[in-house]
């Protein structure tokens, strides 16, 4: 059984490799957004080993993990290749913080979505300008939302074609090919914490939670997006409290 599970994610591996070979020869330029969570060491493997040409970049938030940082020196060894890290613009960010305070994104989904706008989805757009193309590593079963996505799409928010290799990938299958090639990964995984971001937001997840849980977990779950895929956010359910009891209700304080 372990010989045919192994053929099997062999074969998932060669047809992702196969995809974005195909997506390289067609759009010309390719760029990676590279998340750093789980799936992305899969696929930094991948583009590293295979397919140079495909740019890679990370977004540092200025909130991140330190585990984080330390998994992207161990990348850049492994690989002896640099990852573009891409930052929030200074002054925005000063704007940002003046205006809604250092954690002003606990206290309603519009601040905590403008401050994901000016620490991730801006910085974004600028690190994808002039390409064809850009990768992530959504799979169907991180969220409702996410499920409904498609392998190549049009992005019409950032303007070009967003490609999703590993989009029939399970958890478990991201980790075999982890552990087969002894990748690096986020120590926080092994904290339970499957899907890793700012370190304000993401907290590890209880037995029984949803993979999804830890992240912005004060919210609604269909409200769990930071804005760069629009297409998995859904419309959310009005909230039971309101004003001053938001943060009675979710344990974050008050505004």
């Amino acid at each position: 059984m372990a010989e045919v599970a192994a053929l099997e994610l062999e074969e998932k591996a060669a047809a992702v490799r196969a995809q974005l070979a195909a997506a390289l020869a067609r759009h010309r330029r390719l760029v990676y957004s590279n998340s750093l969570g789980a799936e992305a060491m899969v696929l930094t493997d991948i583009i590293a080993t295979h397919l140079p040409q495909i740019d890679m970049f990370s977004i540092d938030t200025g909130r991140l993990y330190e585990e984080t940082h330390e998994l992207l020196e161990k990348l850049q060894r492994r690989y002896r290749r640099t990852i573009r890290v891409v930052y929030p613009d200074a002054a925005s960010l000063e704007r940002l913080v003046a205006q809604q305070g250092v954690n002003g994104f606990y206290h309603s989904l519009e601040a905590r979505l403008e401050c994901c706008r000016i620490r991730k989805v801006e910085p974004f757009r600028r690190a994808i300008a002039g390409y064809g193309g850009w990768i992530t590593g959504l799979r169907r079963e991180q969220s409702a939302g996410r499920a409904a996505g498609k392998a190549v799409e049009w992005d019409a928010e950032h303007g070009l074609y967003k490609i999703s290799p590993l989009l029939e990938w399970t958890e478990a299958e991201v980790w075999q090919y982890i552990r087969a090639r002894r990748l690096p990964y986020n120590r926080l995984h092994d904290r339970e914490f499957p899907s890793i971001g700012c370190a304000p937001c993401t907290r590890a997840i209880q037995p029984g939670e949803s993979r999804r849980a830890g992240r912005w977990w004060w919210e609604q779950p269909e409200t769990r997006e930071c804005g760069l895929h629009p297409g998995a956010l859904l419309q959310p359910r009005q909230p039971e409290a309101r004003g001053s009891d938001y943060g009675l209700s979710t344990g974050i304080p008050a505004p």
